[in-house]
């Protein structure tokens, strides 16, 4: 099985909401990020979910600037790879914003349903659709048939509601209205009553509580982590304990353990992680060329040293290094140890 089936991936996010524990989302752009990602989950002894974006897809099909053909190719590596370990890796899309629905995520929904009929397994787990561009009602009504597609391939749909601060992979709301920063309880509401109508469904939320992407000295970010809490109480008031939500936190990076903590308790089982893990990824880098200068240089005629400036070579120290911050991303969220097994 490459990647975990709808069903097994379901039991993965049931778990982590039932114990209190979340998955990371690691975010991935080339080969050496994908083998970062999974050669750390299975470090950690844990399951989880690794994501491209757009801007990932669209870098990782080099001059083609094709963001779909990368990011399946990126998933049919990662499927591959997956296979090898005993770790449960899903593969998720990320934050497909409205303007792209066409051209981003309903081609890899097709690419699934072609599959299927072939009789092969899923290529992706689930995807994510941001609709935080858009009024509420709007950002559901676009949200609603595309939770359709989903659930007719056996795939999971993650929503936006609010908005996620700071800029991410092209993406600036580093100016917005600070309310807009906060999912009220009405907001998780309307939107379990929209996305409930789809029979047999499964989906996520990523609700908003101040997060803002990138990272920033303590402080500059105020977090309200009981906005979740709040919000599941009134889902759950309305409807019972069975409409609470599978949760998602974005915009994580430079959080305290103890605000991150706080959020497993309030229903949080995906937590996505991408800028810490591209400084991961470039420090040992700068470390190699600064300490190796002369080496990965032909300075003055001289014919530098091939075994520095072997790419394999700083890569290596990069994926080694992301691994490891995906190992910390594991234990903060406490999925470390925690995997299923295959």
């Amino acid at each position: 099985m490459p990647v975990v089936n709808f069903e097994r991936y379901c039991e993965m996010l049931d778990k982590a909401h039932r114990e209190n524990y979340a998955f990371p989302a690691i975010n991935i752009f080339n080969i050496d990020t994908v083998n970062a990602a999974i050669e750390g989950f299975v470090e950690a002894g844990s399951d989880g979910l690794i994501q491209v974006s757009t801007g990932g897809g669209a870098h990782s099909s080099g001059n083609l600037n094709d963001m779909v053909l990368g990011a399946i190719s990126l998933a049919e590596h990662a499927a591959r790879v997956a296979d090898r370990y005993d770790v449960n890796i899903a593969l998720h899309t990320d934050h497909c914003t409205t303007d792209k629905v066409d051209s981003f995520l309903k081609p890899l929904i097709a690419e699934t349903a072609a599959r299927r009929k072939e009789g092969k397994p899923n290529l992706f787990s689930s995807h994510m659709y941001d609709g935080s561009d858009l009024p509420l009602e709007d950002n559901m009504k676009t949200a609603v048939p595309l939770l359709e597609l989903c659930r007719d391939n056996d795939m999971v749909l993650e929503v936006e509601t609010g908005v996620v601060g700071g800029e991410e992979d092209g993406i600036n709301n580093e100016n917005v209205d600070r309310e807009k920063l906060y999912t009220t309880p009405e907001d998780m509401v309307a939107v379990y009553e929209a996305l409930s109508q789809v029979e047999d469904a499964r989906f996520m939320l990523a609700a908003t509580f101040g997060n803002v992407h990138g990272v920033y000295k303590p402080g500059n970010v105020v977090l309200t982590p009981e906005i979740l809490k709040n919000g599941q109480e009134a889902v759950i008031a309305k409807y019972g304990e069975a409409a609470r939500f599978w949760l998602v936190f974005h915009g994580g990076s430079g959080s305290s353990q103890e605000e991150i903590q706080e959020t497993l308790e309030y229903g949080v089982i995906k937590m996505n992680v991408d800028t810490d893990t591209q400084y991961a990824f470039t420090r040992p880098v700068v470390d190699h060329m600064l300490s190796n200068y002369e080496g990965v240089l032909k300075i003055e005629g001289e014919v530098g040293s091939k075994k520095h400036y072997d790419p394999r070579a700083w890569l290596k120290k990069a994926r080694a290094n992301m691994a490891s911050r995906v190992v910390q991303a594991c234990e903060d969220l406490k999925s470390a140890g925690k995997s299923m097994g295959r």
